[in-house]
């Protein structure tokens, strides 16, 4: 049975109004949510970057629904915090919990003043930062000297359940390597065929649980409008890496974002007035094989979008008298 999830982002949207949006899309049936982890937004046009993990105790909190954060654990936080505070989350909101631990951006890192190694040492130390979650999840007390340097760490509150760490790949390679550690796979909506390979890939070295889609998507009641707000807010996000893991502020990507045509936005958003033609492209991303879409509608004014498509895309999505997943947890 196919999760379709909301997609959080906290660059665009201030905590406390996300909050209720978050809040406002499981009333309309979406099943589940995600959010990304960030202090600073793509674009100043976006201009806002709530604290993540503050605001992931207040959704759970106020809703029903099964959370999940995109995060960077080695440079900005310290693994041992980062297994702290999945740790409880996870102890008061069983089962309704994961992260997903990455390699990181620039844009978020360079606050700390480090030097921002390259990607192949980023991924050594996202992998010994996974391995020392683990073990403080586990109950174990951690000394570590690596890439990252861990002193008797020890959690004294142990979550039964413990939280999924899910691994967030873009290239093929990221998600074959992955296999050996993760709970699953998160990416975000490409080309099909690479998509494909990625789950292939995945699979085929060892990965196992789930396979998440998150899809970047535009739709207004025109053609027009949908592409306007897709160009204003999601054309800093159209390039391949390493821009995106390498410039440092919102201000950097403005820039080398501003001769971006609306053919680039479109190749990364899957913009479409029609809610008809948004629920074929969700359909047919389950049927590459994924379980769980978490929907990113990239405008700021949420509420319109919530409303079409728990009206019009979520029933197509969904077999003849299928509840949303939210809805059978409440009952």
């Amino acid at each position: 049975m196919a999760t379709i999830g909301f997609h959080a982002s906290h660059e665009q949207i201030s905590p406390g109004r996300l909050l209720k949006d978050v809040q406002m899309a499981e009333q309309a049936g979406f099943d589940a949510a995600m959010c990304s982890d960030h202090i600073e937004p793509w674009s100043v046009r976006q201009g806002h970057s709530g604290f993540a993990w503050s605001w992931l105790g207040a959704a759970l909190a106020t809703t029903g629904l099964r959370l999940g954060v995109v995060t960077a654990p080695g440079q900005r936080y310290h693994p041992a915090i980062i297994a702290h505070a999945s740790a409880t989350l996870a102890d008061m909101f069983p089962g309704r919990f994961w992260l997903a631990p990455g390699s990181g951006e620039y844009m978020n890192e360079h606050v700390t003043g480090g030097a921002w190694p390259p990607k192949e040492t980023r991924q050594r130390r996202l992998e010994e930062c996974v391995d020392i979650i683990r073990r403080l999840h586990a109950g174990e007390v951690v000394t570590h000297h690596g890439l990252v340097t861990v002193e008797q760490a020890r959690l004294w509150d142990i979550p039964e359940t413990k939280p999924q760490l899910i691994a967030p790949a873009i290239s093929v390679e990221t998600a074959r390597r992955a296999a050996a550690w993760a709970d699953g796979l998160v990416t975000v909506n490409q080309p099909p065929g690479r998509l494909k390979d990625m789950l292939a890939a995945y699979r085929d070295a060892g990965g196992r649980g789930k396979a998440v889609l998150q899809v970047h998507l535009s739709w207004a009641q025109t053609e027009t409008d949908a592409v306007g707000i897709a160009m204003d807010q999601w054309r800093t996000n159209v390039f391949a890496p390493p821009i995106p893991w390498d410039l440092p502020t919102a201000a950097h990507f403005d820039g080398v974002s501003a001769g971006v045509h609306e053919d680039q936005v479109r190749a990364a958003v899957n913009i479409s007035a029609d809610t008809g033609q948004h629920a074929r492209w969700l359909a047919s991303y389950l049927e590459l094989g994924f379980e769980e879409l978490y929907l990113h509608f990239v405008g700021q004014e949420q509420a319109p979008f919530i409303d079409a498509f728990a009206a019009h895309v979520l029933p197509q999505l969904r077999p003849a008298g299928q509840a949303p997943t939210g809805t059978e947890r409440a009952l």
